[in-house]
């Protein structure tokens, strides 16, 4: 087996800003793990929010030999995750490659290798970032193949006059994340009036360690709390599990598809929803955690909805729905543009 790897730059259609930061695009790592015909391919997209960088991947890149020994699913796994130096959206790049080679060795899907059901799978949001006012009537008319709006909020004066504009436009079903850009003074009282709007839930509204404050706005909330920056992990339920009404998984976050299935048995054990999350990632990564989609109660992978140069095909979108691709593996296949490139 040959290990090989690549830099990527995804770019955006959008500037995609968040209460945190703004970008026009972001670098990625593709990983190929190659076996006489077969390719497994993962993708690593790092986030800062997390201490994480393509400078950190490729220094432990670098460092990776790939023995000669022959392996199979878990020896594979056994050999190579230790080396990755806990950098979790490496290690999920590893994972997907490593169940993408392994079914299509079997000739299965990677979800019927993990036995999930791949049945008729819920709608996606879809993202509208931080907007001016004057951009939001163009982006709903883009998102018009969708039926979820997901909206970041976490302006300092603006998070209701977004909404109202929208309102304006669509009266689709939205989903709010503050990333972590409110505090409580007056959290309780916008929960209360963007109920009135039509808006599903509320994600990640306070900074991670507000924990307290997670609390308060959840007993007196008429909607739903998502946490996200604070579920990072299987361990992290323990610790939120009263503080929220569901966890987004996310896999860049948690590293692997194994550790996210962990997540979902320990979120339905504690009666927490189940958000399926995303980085801006490309389909090589959405196609990854959309084969347990099936298994969450909200969706939210659009990451590869919103670069305008995504060089695979994979997971497709119908009627707004997510839909799995039939092929072995991770059912990738490269663009024809984009042929040659990797």
């Amino acid at each position: 087996m040959e290990l090989k790897y690549t830099t990527y730059r995804i770019k955006l259609i959008h500037s995609f800003n968040i209460s945190r930061s703004k970008n026009s695009w972001y670098d990625i790592t593709y990983i190929y793990l190659i076996d006489g015909n077969i390719v497994g391919r993962g993708e690593a997209a790092p986030s800062i929010r997390y201490n994480e960088s393509n400078e950190q991947i490729y220094s432990c890149l670098r460092k990776i030999k790939l023995s000669q020994n022959k392996f199979n699913l878990n020896s594979i796994r056994d050999y190579i995750i230790p080396k990755l130096n806990k950098i979790k959206s490496l290690e999920s790049a590893f994972d997907m490659a490593i169940l993408d080679w392994w079914a299509q060795k079997q000739q299965i899907t990677v979800s019927n290798l993990l036995n999930v059901d791949r049945g008729k799978l819920k709608a996606t949001s879809f993202t509208i970032g931080i907007s001016n006012i004057g951009q939001i009537a163009q982006k709903i008319e883009e998102a018009k193949p969708y039926k979820i709006l997901k909206v970041k909020l976490g302006t300092k004066n603006s998070d209701m006059d977004i909404i109202t504009e929208i309102r304006r436009h669509t009266d689709k079903i939205i989903r709010v994340d503050a990333n972590e850009g409110w505090s409580i003074d007056n959290a309780i009282k916008l929960s209360y009036w963007l109920a009135d709007r039509n808006v599903e839930l509320i994600e990640q509204p306070f900074p991670a360690d507000a924990l307290q404050d997670n609390l308060i706005l959840k007993n007196k909330s008429p909607l739903d709390i998502y946490a996200d920056e604070n579920s990072i992990n299987s361990h992290s339920i323990d610790q939120i599990k009263l503080l929220f009404h569901g966890i987004n998984i996310k896999l860049m976050k948690c590293g692997s598809l194994f550790e996210a299935l962990k997540m979902v048995k320990l979120a339905k054990e504690f009666k927490l929803k189940i958000m399926l999350g995303c980085m801006v990632e490309s389909s090589v990564a959405i196609t990854a955690v959309s084969q347990i989609a099936k298994l969450a109660d909200k969706l939210d992978l659009d990451g590869n909805l919103l670069i305008k140069n995504d060089p695979y095909h994979g997971v497709l979108i119908k009627e707004g729905h997510l839909l799995l691709p039939d092929k072995p593996g991770l059912g990738l296949s490269l663009k024809k543009k984009y042929l040659g490139l990797f």
